[in-house]
């Protein structure tokens, strides 16, 4: 894969569109999980997906191949949501009937509509407490816990140390731990 985005990078700065375009294909949707994740709106993250892949043209030739093109990718992606939610200062959560237009669907193990409904309530609630995070701690928490990067990755996309990275998460978690307890019920006897 990785040698696939370096020959696709080498033909995009060499002239050939067509390569920039399949570079960004191959990564647009994990592009957009991020976006949709820290915007929490469908309308804003397409926004900040365009303005993350201009970023990416205008800056393909400052591209130094110290991390590998994914990951510089996600970070600009990341920076430009973060650019975006300090300008608009937006903290809304995104609702249920957004998250269903964009394709997200409940997993239901037991099909039952009782099951269903605490589901999607449990869901929602995690969507809302996500949101009221700090963008840097949710940040780092959608790239780890929602995005599955490693500690390395997150430290590169965000520009900041390993350490800081853990130190995120682990105050980011433990905010949302704190928010949802407040819905127990919702989580079962063991709690969140």
């Amino acid at each position: 894969m990785q040698r696939d985005d370096d020959r696709l990078v080498d033909a995009a700065l060499g002239g050939d569109m067509r390569a920039f375009e399949l570079l960004m294909e191959k990564h647009e949707s994990k592009m957009y999980a991020v976006a949709l994740r820290m915007c929490a709106n469908r309308e804003d993250a397409q926004d900040c997906l365009q303005d993350a892949m201009l970023r990416i043209y205008k800056a393909l030739p400052s591209f130094k191949g110290q991390s590998s093109f994914s990951t510089w990718a996600y970070r600009i992606t990341m920076n430009t949501c973060l650019d975006e939610l300090r300008r608009k200062k937006v903290r809304q959560a995104a609702s249920l009937d957004q998250m269903l237009e964009v394709g997200w669907s409940p997993v239901d193990e037991e099909n039952s509509t009782e099951r269903h409904v605490d589901n999607q309530e449990l869901k929602r609630n995690l969507s809302k407490a996500i949101q009221t995070l700090p963008e840097e701690m949710r940040a780092a928490v959608v790239l780890r816990d929602v995005q599955g990067f490693s500690y390395d990755e997150i430290a590169s996309m965000l520009s900041t140390n390993v350490g800081t990275v853990k130190s995120r998460i682990s105050r980011g978690r433990e905010k949302l731990r704190e928010i949802l307890s407040k819905d127990r019920e919702l989580f079962g006897i063991s709690g969140v």
